[in-house]
């Protein structure tokens, strides 16, 4: 089977593809401070990297499988991002700043389960309220559409926090009680 090239071909780019999602999983795991089950995954990631390293370097002598390898490896970039964003793990932050202070945004956005403080901040163009919202990632694009809906001249600035403590709100969420 492995003689036909066509086949060797398919088989070199299948498995890098597979071994750079896993990698990109992996590191983002890791990133995320999930050591055990980074670990467990870099245990299967190995193994499919020596199995489709060894078939390039015992057929070096044949482009299309570097060729193959190559291309693998940047579409398993493309497909382990993917497959992350999907997961969306982690929570994210997201910083508003608004001029709207007759629309009850804070309140409408607790109301939805959003961990919000709010608190009366000043601008260029005068008094603003700013707020900070933490929300886990997957429901991230839902929070950008409702605060757009209920003020399309807010100016957001999202970041990832690398570590929360505490607060009533994150022990809410561990336990699944928001956003349901």
């Amino acid at each position: 089977m492995l003689e036909n090239s066509f086949v060797m071909v398919a088989i070199i780019l299948i498995i890098n593809i597979v071994y750079v999602s896993f990698f990109t999983i992996r590191m983002i795991l890791t990133l995320k401070g999930q050591r055990y089950l980074a670990a467990g995954l870099s245990t299967i990631e190995v193994v499919i990297y020596v199995v489709g390293l060894g078939l390039v370097l015992e057929n070096l002598n044949e482009l299309q499988n570097l060729v193959a390898y190559a291309v693998g490896y940047g579409i398993g970039v493309i497909v382990g991002m993917k497959i992350e964003e999907k997961l969306a793990l982690g929570y994210i932050t997201i910083n508003v700043i608004t001029k709207e202070y007759d629309v009850d945004l804070p309140k409408a956005l607790r109301a939805l389960g959003y961990g919000v403080t709010d608190w009366a901040a000043h601008g260029l163009e005068g008094d603003r309220m700013a707020m900070q919202i933490l929300t886990p990632r997957k429901y991230e694009l839902k929070l950008y559409e409702k605060i757009k809906e209920l003020d399309p001249k807010a100016f957001i600035i999202a970041y990832e926090p690398k570590s929360i403590h505490g607060g009533f709100w994150v022990k809410s969420v561990r336990k699944g009680k928001l956003f349901s």
